[in-house]
């Protein structure tokens, strides 16, 4: 399908929080300087209700993008075109500027395991991912884009790096990546890869969107668990990600142990003035 829309240019939006329950009347009431909202897809789908009543305000006041958990766009079972009609209804009525999900699979045989499971880099593996892609995005008449996951384990068949593998999707699928900082930390610590590498491994051009979470430490390990501040490392690898892509539209991503408004603004605000500093330099 050659679909207008697919290649129209997506905005640029700034600096955006992810929308949480805990923050509805707060941000209704002193946006201050949130300049956009994504949203967790599956919270909307139901046809009616409070949620959908209150999307619509936030939709009068901020840029929406919509990002999902459920398509599991690497599993074995056929794509859920339920799911994606629910999508494709809910992006008509609030129009967001782009749609995102993870590069995972999340369920087999009908059975959803809420977890984002990491894939096998395979070239079959890719073919299969590849496929999927273009047809979600013929489905919603829209490039859409994906995320990168952390991981906590490598599959022994994997014949290439994990940022080849989502550059060759981005690359052969024609759609988008949402680069999620913090997993490219967590993995690249939990894995023993470089992160530098990683991100000198993605197109610049195919990049629409950054992630900024926090992260715990389980033994060895570095878990993605989006429950506490940015930690310094993440920082630092943020601003090598301005250095290699350039300004991008930036979150901050917080989805347990949820502060207050002002906590996850001032996180914000600090990502904004490293954006800014590095402008300045590069000036």
């Amino acid at each position: 399908m050659n679909n207008p829309s697919r290649n129209h240019p997506l905005p640029y939006l700034g600096y955006g929080l992810g929308l949480r329950v805990d923050h509805y009347e707060s941000l209704i009431d002193e946006p201050g300087d949130v300049e956009w909202l994504e949203i967790v897809s599956e919270n909307y789908l139901a046809p009616g209700g409070r949620p959908l009543r209150w999307l619509e305000r936030f939709r009068e006041r901020f840029p929406l993008v919509m990002h999902g958990v459920s398509m599991s766009i690497g599993g074995a079972d056929p794509l859920d075109e339920r799911y994606l009609d629910q999508l494709d209804a809910l992006a008509r009525r609030i129009e967001p500027a782009w749609i995102s999900d993870h590069l995972c699979w999340t369920g087999v045989g009908g059975v959803n395991l809420h977890d984002l499971m990491p894939l096998p880099y395979t070239e079959e593996a890719l073919d299969h991912v590849v496929a999927r892609v273009q047809h979600v995005q013929d489905r919603l008449g829209r490039r859409i884009l994906l995320e990168n996951v952390s991981s906590y384990i490598r599959f022994a068949a994997s014949q290439l790096t994990e940022w080849e593998f989502l550059a060759a999707v981005a690359e052969r699928a024609d759609c988008l990546i949402l680069l999620d900082i913090n997993n490219v930390h967590v993995s690249a610590h939990n894995h023993g890869f470089s992160a530098l590498d990683y991100l000198d491994g993605i197109p610049a051009s195919r990049v629409q969107q950054f992630h900024l979470a926090g992260h715990e430490r389980s033994g060895s390990l570095l878990i993605d668990t989006h429950d506490a501040p940015v930690v310094d490392p993440v920082w630092d690898l943020y601003v090598e990600a301005l250095r290699r892509f350039g300004r991008v539209s930036t979150m901050i991503e917080r989805d347990d142990h949820i502060p207050p408004l002002q906590e996850l603004r001032a996180e914000l605000d600090h990502a904004r003035r490293l954006a800014d500093t590095w402008l300045r330099e590069a000036a």
